[in-house]
């Protein structure tokens, strides 16, 4: 066993050790369609005028969203009731009155210069100097400071975080980072203090929470009078426990609530969805993944199985992190989380169409070294194509919040745990099966020794596909305009989460079964219908827009169910996605489209990169047209199944690539097309070998999933499709038609 199977394999050990270990012991958090959680209802106080009555409700809801989601993996629903209400709901929270005291809050915090003590609320035992806007806390063992005018608020921090100092044994604390002004302004404040003598009460800076000194840090002898701290951070320290270090750095990141609120009602409600949708869902995922190792099996023998142990490992390093996270899976989160599983085998699948052709070629006699060379072969293209989805994940990360956020986090897992899966674990035991002394008497068994059926038909016909490039891009062209023109004259039905709809409560005789008023909604005309229980015989649905002849016919159709049912509330609730999300959702996505092509430009060429674009361009219109043609909802899910498509799309045109960067290497004298010809029927049976993996999942998460999940597969099946065929029909005759139209340019200028 040489040294570097070692290394791999007790990485791989201890990667699947660590993540067991996660996986038994951290508790899981499902999501308000699974399980459902707590309901609290906020009210905001009346300021001046309705109008800005609104828009301070407005602004409390996203800072409250700030607060509650800071990673974007807790899936919250935050909607406005009526003009000065927010309905929060929380999936699976431990402790309902910690949770509304903490939403309530207003955390202003504020620093101050310390002028000195004093014996009495009253400034009047001690002989200070006058001077405006003063105020006397108590500190943190309850001496009275007497304190100058802020001079630093929470709008001057970038950033707070919860930090345990181990090794000087200090405990919790939490560091602070000041941004713009604040960190001149941090300077010179910590520079005033530092005027005065060690020890003195006036050498030290309070830090103010909510009108409490939470703490009051003396300024290090080493700091010199004016100069003060530089570099804009500072340490919250005060015997903080985790639990309230992690509090109040979310309460600073949260930022203030622009009024105060109050908590008006509390209570548990049921999950959204009902047990036999949830049952459905499971099978689906359960049969679709099984189909999905089979074929994998069938089509790579012993390699395969080997692959499918790797994805179960990929699965469970997957499922530790976002339980590591804190992450709540909801039942799309859970779909896509196996949709990812069927994705991450496009690793696999590269490396081993890779040794199968360094196997034909016959200068790799054995299947161990067959299989090294596919892993060196197939590393650029492995590492460029998760490369362009980190970028994606990690600008959805720091430039969106809520969903989209906690999107680019589960996405960044998702490939950072297909790569180590793939070229870690797969590796260890690939190459562990492969030395075995059976293996090489039998070659066949490994699944690599023989080109396949797709290769074998290629390699006898020899299409040329891309002689007529400007055909594919006239049918590219085509279907992008019945997509367009699907949006332009159909439109977009966005769904309750972007428009608002009604939310309307019953107090019911008796207790309703929410999945009989599900049905019976649905049958009544009103499919999109969320219905949740709350509280003892108290039925909540929530809906899209209504009139009141449609409002009426709910009611009409909720009374059918019992002996009586009256109404409690009906009012009209704002969209959950809120505009401040939508707006940073569409700035990240722009952003991530440029830096990927500015990768992909240095990683290949510019044509390239433009052409890798333009085809993901390509396929969320087509994806958004063909829901407006089917008149499908545009809401949550379709938003998830949207950014996953976003995420993968790219995948496919990398890997074409990267086979005619290659080529291109190899031999310079055939024509460009003929050599991106060869490069797309190279790579076409990894394609369609990957394509087919994901299909079975996608394919039963439909068929099986019932109506939870036929929208939200729907999508990700037509977005598989598109882009499968937008790398090979779409990307590649833009590149050819990009290289020519550079070549003729070249050639006028000499």
């Amino acid at each position: 066993m040489t040294r570097a199977l070692r290394i791999r394999g007790l990485l791989a050990l201890a990667a699947v050790a660590l993540s067991l270990y996660i996986a038994l012991t951290v508790p899981v958090h499902l999501g308000l369609d699974l399980r459902g959680g707590t309901q609290i209802v906020l009210e905001t106080r009346p300021t001046a005028t309705a109008e800005a009555d609104s828009e301070a409700t407005d602004r409390t809801l996203e800072v409250l969203r700030g607060r509650i989601d800071a990673l974007g993996v807790a899936e919250p629903t935050l909607a406005r009731s009526g003009s000065n209400r927010i309905v929060v709901e929380l999936p699976g929270v431990q402790d309902p009155a910690e949770a509304a005291d903490v939403l309530g809050r207003t955390a202003q915090l504020t620093f101050h210069q310390v002028l000195g003590t004093s014996t009495s609320a009253d400034n009047t035992d001690e002989p200070l100097p006058k001077r405006p806007r003063q105020q006397v806390l108590a500190d943190e063992s309850g001496r009275l400071l007497r304190l100058e005018a802020a001079s630093l608020t929470g709008e001057n921090v970038k950033e707070a975080a919860a930090r345990l100092d181990q090794q000087a044994g200090a405990g919790w604390h939490v560091t602070v980072d000041f941004k713009g002004a604040g960190r001149d302004g941090w300077a010179r404040l910590t520079g005033q203090a530092a005027c005065a003598p060690a020890g003195e009460p006036s050498r030290r800076v309070a830090i103010v929470l909510d009108d409490k000194i939470i703490a009051s840090p003396q300024i290090d002898p080493s700091v010199g009078c004016g100069s003060g701290i530089s570099g804009g951070s500072t340490q919250i320290t005060g015997s903080f426990s985790a639990d309230e270090a992690k509090e109040l750095a979310l309460l600073i990141n949260g930022g203030a609530l622009p009024v105060p609120v109050e908590n008006v009602e509390q209570r548990t409600i049921g999950p959204t969805l009902g047990a036999q949708a949830i049952t459905a869902s499971a099978w689906a995922a359960a049969v679709g993944t099984g189909l999905t190792a089979l074929f994998i099996i069938a089509v790579y023998r012993l390699m395969g199985v080997l692959a499918v142990v790797a994805l179960a490992c990929y699965g469970l390093i997957s499922y530790a992190a976002l339980a590591a996270l804190g992450a709540t899976l909801t039942l799309p989160g859970l779909a896509g989380f196996v949709l990812a599983i069927g994705m991450a085998v496009d690793a696999n699948v590269l490396v081993f169409e890779r040794a199968r052709e360094e196997y034909a070629s016959r200068h790799r006699p054995s299947p161990r070294s067959a299989l090294t060379a596919g892993f060196r072969g197939a590393f650029s293209a492995i590492a460029d194509s998760n490369i362009t989805t980190l970028i994606a994940a990690g600008l959805l990360f720091f430039l969106a919040s809520g969903p989209v956020r906690g999107f680019g986090v589960t996405l960044g897992i998702g490939v950072l745990a297909s790569m180590f899966s793939a070229l870690v674990i797969t590796r260890a035991l690939a190459d562990h099966a492969a030395s075995r002394r059976r293996l090489r008497r039998r070659p066949r068994l490994t699944g690599i020794a023989h080109t396949g059926t797709v290769r074998d038909r290629l390699t006898r016909t020899q299409p040329h596909l891309m002689r007529r490039p400007r055909r594919w891009l006239a049918a590219s062209a085509a279907v992008l305009a019945l997509a367009a023109a699907g949006i332009a004259v159909r439109g977009m039905d966005f769904g309750v989460e972007f428009t608002g709809g009604r939310l309307i409560e019953y107090t019911t005789a008796t207790p309703v079964d929410p999945d009989r008023a599900r049905t019976a909604l649905a049958d009544a005309g009103f499919p999109r219908t969320v219905v949740q229980t709350s509280g003892d015989n108290q039925l909540t649905v929530r809906t899209d827009r209504l009139t009141n002849a449609q409002a009426a016919a709910v009611t009409d159709t909720i009374s059918t169910l019992t002996d009586q049912a009256d109404k409690l509330r009906d009012e009209a609730i704002g969209p959950s996605l809120g505009e401040e999300l939508r707006h940073g959702a569409l700035i990240a996505l722009v952003v991530a489209l440029g830096a990927q092509l500015l990768y992909l430009a240095a990683r290949f060429r510019w044509l390239f990169g433009t052409s890798a674009v333009a085809a993901l361009a390509h396929d969320v219109v087509i994806l958004i047209g063909i829901f407006a043609w089917l008149d499908k909802p545009v809401d949550g899910v379709f938003l998830a199944a949207l950014l996953t498509v976003i995420g993968y799309s790219v995948n496919d045109s990398v890997v074409v690539f990267d086979r005619i960067r290659d080529l291109s290497r190899s031999d310079r004298t055939p024509p460009f097309a003929a050599i991106a010809n060869r490069a797309l029927l190279q790579t076409l049976p990894r394609t369609v070998n990957t394509g087919m993996g994901a299909a079975f999942i996608l394919t039963a998460l439909v068929v099986l999933g019932g109506d939870s999940l036929a929208d939200f597969a729907l999508a990700l099946l037509i977005g598989l499709a598109v882009g499968t065929c937008s790398s090979m029909f779409t990307a590649t005759p833009l590149a050819i038609e990009l290289h020519n139209a550079a070549s003729c340019m070249r050639a006028r200028r000499w």
